[in-house]
């Protein structure tokens, strides 16, 4: 059925011939019939990488195809959702072992990106949970892959961008919890050097991250707030959520019912959101017990908001540089405040070591900000892409809807042999997306 398609940030918009399928035999018939396609699960990821003239929609192939509560092994097709596995799995006492800030994206989608959390210093990106997957290539071959088997074509799934097959089957482990709450630290910090500190000093959490202020200049350039956190045990909780630990009150969503006029974000209503938002911590220090979706997926409750960027969309610009170079993420926030280009989510996040073939993370910082589409932005975000390369680090794909060709191949160290196994795998460019034409992948 061909409609107008965009990603969560609405922009671009292309025209689409869009498929879906529940047997695998369709897919193969899929990819005989087509010149190109790519798979797209249920366009969370931002930018273009699951934009194609044809796309693939897995939403309909969404079975949970075994479970064992002992182990907390799970095996699914690709097209489940995140918060559909929290549905089964948290009731039995397991939890996702990586999740991004949104529960609302497909496992097949998860793997594509390979998905990053609050926990990536302790725990890794989620292709270290995955034990093995299913992925059909260009040659109508349904191929098994780990860590151990065909690692090759493993490693260019895990954050390529769907560029070597569709996924189909993932197994992976969960990560045993006692409740369904996460016990929450917040501390104020007054600027970026305090907060970096913070960082240093609570590294022992499991999860950690920090809201910034990105408009602030003088003394209070980059203040914020860190929030840290463990899964609560059951002793932590009050009486009211120990008589049903590992189940969540039931809440209705909010929903944003239409795109926000263009003049409705500006600097004067980030600056008003940032001075709210940062004087709601009344003290310096607040310690909580709270359900885990208010912790992982605070912008969940509340239905569509990417429609509060306005019908023109917005990007988000979400770049990592290495643990020592500090500066360029000074240099990039003081642009910023600059140009007045402030953004409502301003996230930081310290990321352990990875080094794989075509994963975002690398050991560092990484920063994600939301930009809403208007002239002169792009300009302006080519101007930040140099500082980033300046300073070695890169920018995240599954965000990325406007770098050019020679930032990526420049900062992607391992991208010329990525590209080699994509061909090898798809040599026909059968699995070909608007964003990997853009950067000459393929």
């Amino acid at each position: 059925m061909e409609k107008r398609l965009a990603n969560w940030g609405n922009y671009p918009v292309i025209s689409c011939d869009e498929t879906t399928f529940t047997q695998v035999d369709q897919v193969e018939d899929m990819i005989s019939s087509h010149s190109s396609i790519i798979a797209r699960g249920n366009g969370r990821c931002y930018g273009d990488a699951s934009l194609a003239t044809n796309s693939v929609s897995t939403l309909k192939f969404d079975k949970v195809l075994q479970f064992d509560t002992s182990t907390g092994v799970f095996e699914c097709q690709s097209g489940i959702t995140l918060d559909q596995i929290l549905e089964i799995a948290v009731p039995k006492g397991w939890f996702l072992p990586v999740t991004p800030g949104t529960k609302f994206i497909t496992v097949g989608g998860a793997v594509a990106s390979d998905v990053h959390g609050k926990n990536h210093h302790a725990e890794g990106s989620f292709s270290n949970h995955i034990i093995d997957m299913d992925v059909i290539t260009g040659k109508k071959e349904t191929l098994t892959c780990s860590k151990e088997v065909l690692p090759d074509l493993f490693w260019a799934t895990c954050g390529g961008m769907g560029l070597t097959g569709i996924i189909t089957r993932v197994k992976f482990g969960l990560k045993k919890i006692e409740t369904a709450y996460i016990k929450q630290k917040q501390i104020k910090a007054r600027n970026l050097d305090e907060l970096i500190r913070l960082f240093e000093e609570y590294n022992q959490y499991t999860y950690s991250m920090a809201w910034i202020d990105c408009l602030q200049k003088g003394d209070s350039f980059g203040r914020g707030i860190l929030i840290v956190g463990e899964h609560a045990t059951r002793e932590e909780l009050n009486a009211q959520q120990a008589a049903s630990p590992l189940s969540l009150p039931d809440k209705r969503p909010l929903s944003v019912p239409f795109n926000f006029p263009s003049f409705a974000l500006n600097t004067f209503t980030v600056k008003a959101f940032n001075w709210l938002y940062y004087a709601k911590n009344t003290k310096r220090e607040i310690n909580n017990v709270i359900p885990y979706e208010p912790f992982f997926y605070p912008l969940d409750a509340i239905l569509h908001w990417n429609r509060g960027y306005g019908k023109a969309g917005f990007v988000q610009y979400q770049f990592v540089l290495p643990l020592d170079k500090k500066e360029g993420l000074v240099e990039i926030l003081k642009r910023i405040s600059d140009a007045g280009l402030g953004s409502f989510l301003a996230v930081l996040k310290v990321f352990g070591h990875q080094d794989d073939l075509i994963s975002f993370p690398r050991q560092g910082y990484t920063l994600a900000l939301d930009f809403p589409v208007r002239k002169g932005l792009f300009a302006f975000l080519d101007e930040l892409d140099e500082v980033v390369l300046q300073y070695g680090g890169r920018l995240y794909l599954s965000k990325d809807a406007r770098m050019k060709k020679d930032v990526f191949w420049q900062s992607y160290p391992n991208a010329q042999r990525f590209a080699e196994i994509v061909k090898a795998y798809n040599g026909d460019k059968i699995f070909h997306s608007v964003q990997s034409e853009r950067l000459g992948i393929n």
